[in-house]
């Protein structure tokens, strides 16, 4: 990838050449990469190809107005929190107002003060870094580091979109700390903590680089495995469940620490399966682990009743 591709993209939207010509040359030495288009509905259309991290938007422009296009933006949840500079040769306050209604950033009339320009651009970008930063951090549990609730249902409902439609192989592995309130219980919750995010660890060096790992809630962890069968997942599991028995723990080093897990999957499409209903099976597949003498993995085919593995 260049030293351009890393740039941030500011995305030009303005059917003046002549501001196209004078944005080129005076934010030639800003860090971003400009691109430059004439037409609202061609705007809208590179945004959909490539997310901009800030868009400089002209009103008046023929076929399909700023208003229209920033209507737009606003009101697609994939665009609506890119930063939107209006550019506008409309100096009445109802224009502005009505741009700062529809979700606008900022509003620069025209002619405009390159220098002033220069200047709300980088608090647009400032902007746009904190607000990824943000939603990156959302969907991130704190303890471990690993994605949390909410980035699993939304990653989940991708894959399991994914496996119907095409008919990609997956697996979903539900992980659980055995007896997780005795080492609470025995050596304090600073101990419970260590071992939650040594599993976490465990995780992210076991799994493959596609695989999706997530704290599930409190000491479950879930797995996503895309284009992975239930045997091949069920290898994947067992070695985690491995690793774990051999982990010496510096509070309660002679206290070993193992993992119970559920685990369902499918080699092609899993037809009319929902997310709730995968979910479920590997929830019955971790009870029946934990029923069968714990640290151990039950794995089972979603189109199948019978198990791959027996519990006991």
């Amino acid at each position: 990838m260049s030293n351009n591709e890393n740039k941030p993209l500011v995305l030009l939207i303005d059917d003046s050449i002549d501001v196209h010509r004078l944005l080129s040359a005076r934010l030639r030495h800003e860090p971003v990469r400009l691109v430059s288009l004439t037409r609202g509905v061609d705007g809208l259309e590179h945004v959909r190809r490539e997310t901009p991290s800030v868009i400089l938007l002209d009103l008046d422009m023929p076929d399909m107005d700023g208003f229209e296009v920033l209507r737009a933006l606003k009101d697609d949840q994939a665009t609506n929190n890119i930063p939107v500079i209006v550019l506008s040769g409309l100096h009445g306050s109802e224009d502005k107002v009505t741009a700062f209604d529809l979700g606008a950033t900022d509003y620069v009339t025209k002619p405009f003060d390159l220098a002033e320009l220069r200047a709300r651009l980088r608090a647009a970008l400032r902007l746009d870094r904190l607000l990824k930063l943000l939603a990156e951090r959302a969907d991130v549990d704190g303890l471990t580091g690993l994605g949390n609730r909410a980035h699993f249902n939304k990653r989940w409902a991708e894959k399991v979109a994914e496996c119907r439609r095409y008919g990609h192989a997956l697996s979903l592995a539900m992980i659980d700390i055995d007896l997780f309130k005795k080492v609470n219980d025995t050596f304090g919750h600073p101990a419970g903590d260590e071992v939650i995010q040594g599993v976490a660890r465990l995780l992210q060096t076991t799994c493959r680089s596609p695989d999706v790992p997530c704290r599930f809630g409190g000491e479950e962890f879930a797995l996503i495995m895309p284009n992975t069968g239930p045997r091949d997942a069920e290898m994947v599991v067992e070695r985690l469940r491995e690793a774990m028995e051999q982990i010496e723990w510096p509070r309660h080093p002679d206290h070993r620490v193992t993992l119970s897990a559920g685990l369902v999957g499918s080699d092609s499409s899993c037809g009319d399966v929902t997310c709730d209903q995968w979910l479920e099976r590997a929830d019955q597949n971790l009870y029946a682990a934990k029923h069968g003498g714990r640290n151990r993995v039950v794995a089972s085919d979603i189109q199948r009743a019978c198990p791959l593995t027996k519990a006991a």
